[in-house]
């Protein structure tokens, strides 16, 4: 009777041994990329590099910072290449990348420090950034920055 009983659950373990997405469900490719988007952005701006930030915002891009502000793709670009800015740290953590067909949502956290004008700054925000797959490629549409209630 042993033996009738263990053979299914042999089975099963062999089963989930050679087919991985019976035990855990695969990356989405697209989430994959959105994430090494994600990073290839925030690396671009920690180093005030506007050209490697040109192709990854769609042209009508628009980001909301957290005093509410807006900036269109020009008037962020112009911020990141501000010779007077230099960013020391510029981490996300607990990103989640959400797929809907060409739209990707991507929600974080991320920590920032630096001088603006000769000035210290350092903030921790939660932030929601908007991608679509064009022909041109996966591209930031909108981006929205805001500081948790608790600070």
């Amino acid at each position: 009777m042993k033996t009738w009983l263990s053979l299914p659950v042999s089975l099963s373990l062999a089963f989930c041994a050679f087919n991985p997405s019976a035990a855990q469900t695969k990356a989405d490719p697209a989430s994959s990329k959105v994430t090494a988007l994600e990073a290839k952005w925030n690396d671009a701006y920690k180093r005030n590099d506007p050209a490697g930030m040109e192709a990854l915002l769609s042209d009508d891009f628009i980001i909301t910072v957290e005093d509410g502000s807006t900036f269109s793709k020009t008037g962020y670009l112009a911020h990141t290449a501000d010779s007077e800015l230099r960013v020391q740290i510029s981490d996300m953590t607990d990103l989640r990348v959400r797929v809907h067909g060409t739209i990707a949502i991507v929600t974080g956290a991320y920590h920032e420090k630096g001088t603006s004008k000769g000035k210290g700054y350092e903030s921790r925000d939660r932030f929601t950034d908007v991608w679509m797959k064009t022909a041109a490629g996966w591209q930031v549409i909108a981006s929205h920055y805001s500081i948790p209630a608790a600070q």
